[in-house]
């Protein structure tokens, strides 16, 4: 029986994430380009994760956009809430996941997992960059360090500088302010890191924690965020093996979904 091909295309603010699935649950290709919406980046991405599962958009039988750009990518057979594929890719691969908290780029997600990965209740903030990873990219430019450098410059760090604005204007002032009094970098970093878990708690509880809680995004691969946020909740945080593709996994899933029901498989 021939294999059937499902791909997810999640395209960001700032990136645009690629998944192929084989035959509903192996990954056979992905990609992450750091460009997202109204740039080259979701046609990069499509061509790096066919170019690394070797195949074509004609082996594809269902490909499903999600993500801030969804609507803008012509190529997709159809749109998908990133809620939806939030919730349906962290069932995949964490069954029992009950909440999912997702910092992406531009906003903050915490989602709650219904029956068979259904999304049943979210709680957004795309408001305000503050405890995104737009955030932490602003702080690491103050800085002068790369947004990946953050996690282990504060490392081991005696104690927490608090960042006390919630605007990110207000906060990279605050910033500027604590490295003209020579502040030490890996304590104002760990206040960084606070502040974005702690707007990431205050939605998590809005929404109802339960666990077990599983943090998506590209912000998952920073560790000091999520021990920041681990401490703040007071619970252990699964951080999915690939957070930063885990909308477009659950996009993959959704159109392997899609397919077989109305094939009616």
């Amino acid at each position: 029986m021939a294999d059937t091909y499902t791909m997810g295309v999640d395209i960001g603010s700032t990136a645009s994430k690629c998944l192929i699935l084989k035959n509903g649950s192996a990954i056979a290709g992905s990609a992450i380009i750091p460009a997202g919406t109204g740039t080259s980046g979701p046609g990069k991405s499509v061509e790096t994760a066919f170019s690394k599962a070797g195949l074509t958009r004609d082996d594809i039988a269902g490909l499903a956009a999600t993500g801030y750009g969804r609507n803008t990518f012509t190529a997709a057979d159809f749109t998908v809430s990133e809620l939806s594929c939030h919730a349906a890719g962290v069932h995949a691969m964490f069954p029992d996941a009950k909440t999912v908290v997702d910092i992406g780029g531009q906003d903050l997600k915490a989602i709650r997992i219904g029956k068979g990965g259904a999304l049943d209740n979210f709680l957004m903030n795309d408001k305000c960059a503050a405890g995104t990873g737009r955030f932490l990219e602003v702080m690491a430019r103050v800085l002068e360090l790369d947004v990946s450098e953050l996690a282990e410059k504060s490392r081991g760090a005696a104690k927490t500088i608090k960042i006390s604005s919630t605007c990110t204007v207000f906060a990279e002032s605050e910033v500027i302010s604590q490295l003209a009094l020579n502040a030490d970098i890996g304590e104002l970093i760990a206040g960084i890191h606070e502040s974005v878990a702690v707007r990431a708690a205050s939605l998590i509880r809005r929404l109802g924690l339960l666990l077990p809680l599983v943090m998506t995004g590209g912000v998952a691969l920073n560790a000091g965020v999520v021990a920041a946020l681990e401490k703040e909740l007071g619970n252990r945080i699964i951080v999915s093996p690939i957070a930063q593709l885990n909308g477009a996994y659950g996009a993959a899933i959704l159109a392997w979904r899609k397919i077989n029901k109305t094939s009616g498989g």
